[in-house]
């Protein structure tokens, strides 16, 4: 299934985002969890976010139109080491402010590499999401290029880290930007949310 998707434009400010009533969702990680590779894959469109072999393509706020009914705004990765730390210390307070206060943004979508167990810069995401108040959920990426097994032992990992401070899980949900597996089921969610806000 292919969406109508169209690209708005790219900020380096939150402020300079157009202001909009339409719900919106953030896709954030860290800059090689293949964030262009999955947006391309769930909206149907492969050169709708621009993918690069080399991290940290993604500097700018980038929104687009999705379907009339929402915005996806795809957001510099983090944690890109060849960046300089005048680059990444800019590109954090822009997606921190962004994401404190952009008032129509709905659900943040925090891209996690699957192959590994929990790393310490994604957790350090989920404890500021968390702390600001900002609903999030996770995504598993390239589940594609591991074992069931290997899969499940690292969800597990996760589930179990963020037991230690969450009563309530939040939304897990894991996708292949190869086969397609979780796209429907994201796409379900973020049509869950619009309607809920509808109402």
């Amino acid at each position: 299934m292919k969406l109508q998707a169209t690209f708005i434009s790219s900020y380096d400010d939150y402020q300079k985002c157009p202001e909009r009533t339409t719900p919106e969702y953030a896709f954030i990680g860290r800059s090689n969890v293949g964030k262009s590779s999955l947006i391309n894959s769930v909206t149907g469109v492969k050169k709708l976010a621009l993918t690069s072999s080399k991290p940290g393509k993604t500097q700018l706020i980038n929104l687009f139109n999705i379907e009339d009914q929402w915005i996806l705004a795809d957001l510099p990765g983090y944690g890109f080491a060849k960046a300089s730390q005048t680059s990444r210390i800019k590109w954090g307070r822009m997606v921190h402010d962004y994401l404190k206060n952009r008032s129509n943004l709905m659900n943040v979508f925090l891209l996690i590499d699957s192959r590994h167990e929990p790393m310490k810069s994604d957790l350090e995401q989920v404890t500021w999401l968390a702390s600001n108040g900002i609903p999030f959920s996770l995504i598993f990426t390239k589940i594609d290029k591991l074992s069931n097994s290997q899969l499940g032992k690292n969800i597990a990992a996760w589930t179990t880290e963020l037991s230690k401070d969450w009563e309530e899980l939040p939304k897990m949900i894991t996708t292949s930007s190869e086969t397609g597996k979780g796209k429907e089921e994201l796409l379900d969610y973020i049509a869950e949310i619009n309607k809920q806000i509808s109402k």
